[in-house]
């Protein structure tokens, strides 16, 4: 079976840890947590990588350790290091356009006015096949709030409400090798809708 590639950006180092900006690496400790793994520094990729492997599938899970700006060097790296195409990975990050811990899987597209996903574009040389799982942290309301916003930590109630989303997608990588694409998104998308109704 084809691996798959789960990206999460955020910036590396204390002075960003558990900012809203941060909540696609958030998302990678969290799944590393769950596989009992811990990421490895590879300077080949710009980053640190964890791979989980059974019979069925092949997951490589990636944090890079450039800034949110130049994320697009680790994952132009990684997929080159690990023989992948753009569409066997899947970046997560942070979407002001989504409130606060709503989740949505997205099958490519542009980057939306995100530096992280504008730099992986680039650096992939235009290439925007690649899979998102966005974040949602809600948006600040006005535009020139957005920076300091984003990379401020959240109230500690939000910040758990978003944890908690992020554990439901914690088996998102078993699910898109084993599933496939389109029922996965079908899946998630209906048992959230289930979830809001009930």
């Amino acid at each position: 079976m084809e691996p798959l590639l789960i990206a999460g950006l955020g910036n590396p180092g204390d002075e960003y840890a558990n900012t809203r900006h941060n909540a696609g690496l958030d998302f990678i400790n969290l799944i590393c947590s769950k596989y009992s793994l811990e990421l490895k520094k590879e300077n080949q990729i710009y980053g640190s990588f964890a791979l989980y492997e059974t019979e069925d599938l092949k997951l490589i899970f990636v944090s890079p350790s450039t800034y949110m700006n130049e994320s697009g060097l680790c994952i132009s790296k990684s997929k080159k290091f690990f023989g992948l195409e753009s569409n066997q990975i899947l970046i997560a990050h942070d979407e002001l356009d989504l409130p606060n811990a709503e989740i949505k899987l997205k099958d490519s597209g542009g980057h939306g006015g995100h530096n992280g996903l504008r730099n992986i574009i680039d650096q992939l040389q235009g290439d925007k096949s690649f899979k998102r799982l966005r974040i949602g942290i809600g948006h600040p309301g006005k535009n020139k709030d957005v920076i300091s916003y984003v990379l401020k930590k959240a109230p500690k109630l939000e910040r758990q409400i978003l944890l908690e989303s992020l554990y439901d997608y914690l088996d998102i990588g078993e699910r898109l090798l084993l599933e496939g694409w389109q029922k996965t998104v079908m899946n998630y998308h209906t048992n959230k809708e289930e979830a809001d109704e009930s």
